[in-house]
């Protein structure tokens, strides 16, 4: 598996409305062919910064199946407009896995 890690950056004073966006567009990623999970983490450090982390099977399956999606542009219309800067997107996959 993949996971898709996204660095998104938002005013810390929309963070609940932010949240409840995101919460709103679970069922577009549920639905994507090729998503395994997905989750939002906040960071307790810099408030207003969170990383998106989502399980593809495939990078192409987040890159040529989501983005071309109807649920992508619904994702984008959702949280879109809550961030300061474009996402930074990586695609990484285990190296090691510890314990």
């Amino acid at each position: 598996m993949i996971r898709e890690v996204a660095r998104l950056e938002i005013d810390p004073a929309d963070a609940d409305r932010f949240e409840a966006a995101v919460v709103q567009a679970i069922p577009h990623f549920r639905a994507a062919e090729g998503c395994r999970s997905f989750r939002l983490d906040r960071s307790v450090d810099r408030p207003g910064q969170y990383r998106l982390v989502v399980g593809w099977d495939t990078v192409a399956a987040h890159v040529d199946g989501f983005r071309n999606a109807p649920g992508y542009q619904a994702w984008r219309a959702l949280v879109g407009p809550f961030f300061i800067s474009p996402p930074d997107v990586d695609h990484v996959e285990t190296a090691v896995d510890g314990f």
